[in-house]
């Protein structure tokens, strides 16, 4: 119980720490984040933004430039499932909580619903590690 309460503030540390230690490689210009904050497929792929030529609107046009670029695909790909699994965490976070407090002091009602709590927290923190990891991973490429 006592590692639960302090790995969050480990995994903090250890992602101010890399970003100090660990430069990161300029992103291509199109890799802005989409809906909920999730990365784009192309994340890590190098890429110019050009205006449409229909809308006038700004158009990513993305350069694949070998066999290589693939692994760069697949990791933005895991990312996205890790944010996924992320806010399937909270989400059960979130239920939890609330049929802790509807349990109504029922023992196992209770149980359940502090185990829930704490089977997320912790699904919450492998995925929040496990995303900072690709993307220091795939960065490096």
């Amino acid at each position: 119980m006592r590692l639960v309460k302090s790995l969050p503030s480990l995994v903090l540390s250890l992602v101010m720490i890399s970003t100090v230690f660990f430069p990161v490689r300029a992103m291509a210009a199109c890799s802005e984040s989409t809906f909920l904050g999730m990365p784009t497929w192309h994340k890590y792929l190098d890429g110019d933004v050009v205006p449409d030529q229909l809308t006038g609107a700004e158009a990513c046009n993305v350069q694949i430039n070998g066999v290589g670029d693939t692994w760069l695909i697949v990791a933005a790909i895991i990312e996205i499932m890790l944010r996924v699994a992320a806010l399937v965490a909270v989400a059960f976070i979130i239920y939890g909580g609330v049929t802790y407090i509807l349990s109504q002091s029922n023992p196992d009602k209770v149980s359940q619903s502090q185990k829930t709590v704490i089977t997320s927290l912790v699904g919450l923190t492998i995925a929040v590690v496990a995303s900072a990891a690709v993307s220091f991973v795939a960065s490096r490429f």
